[in-house]
């Protein structure tokens, strides 16, 4: 049965591999993907270990809907210790490499120790092989894994790599696979290269066995109708994320200038239409009736001939709003480099646009930054900072380690200007219109993020009728307002939990559609794919367990309350622009902190964050983890 997938773990120092089935109980308490990989970086790492040390522990993690024809079932979970933060290091990436991780036996994998040269690991139908990758070393994120279906003698291998970035020990290097997909947050890709881990690769032909394989191709299908049918997901498939700019942007809700504005004026090149002049079709991952990406070509400029996938709404903001540059062309340029060098999209970006208000403000100059003029909407800067991040050359080694460091170094009262949280750099949304978002971004257990709370629906001026029977509780339908957010935040972090530990994608969930799978959807495929039976109320139960255990390695960290904080200037910069709704804007701290409050007795945590004894004992964890696994 589909339940019955391995975990494969692999020591690289010793060269020893062992594999155990991942046990039916840790199935109900965690599902799998995200969920299993946080119990086990909770449960396999000591406390305050170097990240970057032999004994941070690398967790690979297929979902346990993986590979059902549906909701964009490709999605693998990747996580240890972040050498970004020092918080929970977890990352969230498309494609096809988690379903041929299952057709190849396993659904996890768990790698420690440091190999003494390059190597890359081979999982094919129940055995795992160490491979030489000394050749693989230096290879760009593209070239890497076309050589390793040429080694392997095999055009259906998938494989998970890093490029330069994770090669150079850039803190916020990705995990990548294929053209597009990125695990890009917290540095995962950072971790692989400390280990001379080059690549993970995967090649499987045993069948999933679901448990009612005919009635799960039914009600799959009714699934890909249900979000098909959505108009977020009609107009997704037709401009990708990048349609989110055409709403924020209008609106106002878009950091420019790194922070100091809230729209792009004469930003209209970014507009989603104008990719027609580059697309050639679009794609999508495995399980996916969507296809939100779209495949590209540029024909003419130095970078010529240029094919790529994407971009993203991240990319706009990282290499377009935050950074003042104004074409679209400029936009699939950096969004390639990126994608080649293995890095972070957002933590590139974000690092990128802070220097440059650095520099505008003489808080830096061209003595620091190896004579490039900072200026804002310098393309040729854009592009030659993302390739000196990557090599950690010259100013670019200066931003490498993340916020954290490069502020140490930096100084200058240069910290104010860094819009980060838990050294984490934010995506270009500007938040202080939008307390819900706000909220998300400062208690998110990675870091600043968009991904593991956002309720995007908040922007739709929903009845609070509707946002009542949603959310299980009053919440105010006016996106400026404070009341209720924070349950709104509660309640998505617990679907997003569980969606990540499902394999599924979390667009095709209540992110950015109402009407879209959620707790009941969930259940009904969970019972047909795998016999087991949770309720919606046993869901949520599940995602609160999944993201205590988050919480508890980030206490244990030293992390607490006052890291779930916003950036000052959140709090003392008023929004300039942008329609009458998002002009004007700051968070109230008081506010701030009674959401907070809410927040955390939401998810049965005290007033500093630390959960209760009554919760522990309700999520069964009183004990120092089980070692299940």
């Amino acid at each position: 049965m589909v339940v019955n997938r391995k975990i494969a773990y692999i020591n690289l120092s010793t060269g020893k591999i062992t594999q155990k089935i991942v046990p039916k109980t840790l199935r109900t308490l965690y599902l799998g993907g995200r969920g299993i990989n946080m119990y086990l970086l909770y449960n396999h790492l000591s406390p305050k270990i170097d990240p970057l040390s032999q004994n941070n522990i690398l967790f690979v993690g297929a979902g346990l809907l993986g590979g059902i024809p549906c909701l964009g079932s490709g999605r693998c979970d990747i996580a240890a210790k972040s050498p970004l933060t020092g918080a929970v290091g977890d990352s969230n990436i498309g494609g096809f490499f988690a379903p041929e991780l299952r057709f190849a036996g396993f659904d996890h994998l768990a790698i420690t120790g440091k190999a003494e040269e390059p190597v890359y690991l081979l999982v094919r139908n129940g055995q795992v092989h160490i491979r030489e990758a000394t050749h693989l070393w230096r290879k760009d994120t593209f070239e890497t894994q076309t050589i390793i279906r040429e080694d392997e003698d095999d055009e259906d291998i998938k494989s998970l790599v890093i490029g330069a970035a994770g090669e150079n020990l850039v803190r916020f290097a990705n995990v990548r696979t294929g053209r597009k997909n990125s695990a890009g947050r917290t540095g995962l890709g950072c971790v692989m290269g400390s280990k001379n881990l080059k690549a993970i690769a995967a090649r499987g032909t045993n069948p999933l066995e679901f448990s009612h394989p005919d009635d799960l191709l039914e009600y799959c299908r009714q699934m890909n109708d249900m979000i098909t049918s959505t108009r977020w997901a009609k107009a997704q498939s037709r401009w990708g994320t990048m349609i989110i700019y055409s709403n924020t942007n209008t609106a106002g809700l878009i950091r420019t200038r790194n922070f100091q504005l809230n729209q792009l004026e004469k930003g209209q090149d970014l507009e989603p239409e104008n990719i027609d002049r580059y697309s050639i079709g679009t794609s999508g991952c495995y399980g996916c009736a969507v296809h939100c990406r779209h495949r590209y070509i540029l024909k003419s400029g130095s970078f010529a001939p240029l094919y790529g996938e994407g971009p993203e709404y991240t990319s706009l903001g990282a290499f377009g709003t935050m950074v003042d540059c104004r074409k679209m062309e400029t936009i699939l340029v950096a969004n390639h480099l990126v994608n080649k060098y293995g890095l972070d999209t957002l933590e590139t970006g974000g690092l990128i646009a802070w220097a440059m208000e650095l520099y505008e403000k003489g808080i830096i100059d061209n003595n620091m930054t190896d004579g490039l003029k900072l200026e804002w909407g310098n393309e040729e800067v854009l592009y030659e900072l993302i390739r000196k991040i990557a090599y950690r050359e010259g100013f670019g080694d200066k931003l490498a380690n993340g916020f954290r460091e490069a502020i140490d170094k930096i100084g200058k009262g240069s910290e104010y200007y860094a819009i980060q949280i838990k050294g984490m750099s934010n995506l270009h949304s500007d938040e202080r219109p939008t307390p819900s978002f706000a909220l998300g971004i400062a208690t998110s257990t990675r870091g600043a993020d968009h991904l593991r709370s956002r309720p995007a629906i908040d922007m739709y001026g929903l009845p609070a009728d509707l946002l009542k029977e949603i959310y299980g509780g009053p919440v105010a339908a006016d996106y400026n307002s404070y009341d209720g957010k924070s349950r709104m935040v509660w309640w998505q972090e617990l679907l997003y939990a569980v969606t990540d530990s499902l394999g599924i994608c979390k667009f095709q969930t209540v992110f950015c559609a109402v009407h879209a799978p959620q707790w009941k959807e969930f259940s009904r495929l969970i019972q047909l794919a795998t016999d087991f039976k949770f309720s919606k109320d046993q869901l949520m139960q599940i995602g609160e367990r999944i993201y205590t255990t988050e919480r508890l390695f980030n206490l244990r960290e030293g992390f607490s309350r006052k890291d779930d904080d916003l950036p000052k200037r959140y709090f003392k910069e008023p929004t300039p622009i942008g329609l009458p709704v998002a002009r004007n804007k700051v968070i109230d701290r008081e506010k701030f902190s009674e959401m907070l409050d809410e927040y955390y007795k939401l998810h049965g945590w005290d007033s500093m964050g630390v959960p209760t004894t009554k919760t522990l004992k309700k999520l069964a964890l009183t004990k120092k983890p089980t070692n299940l696994l």
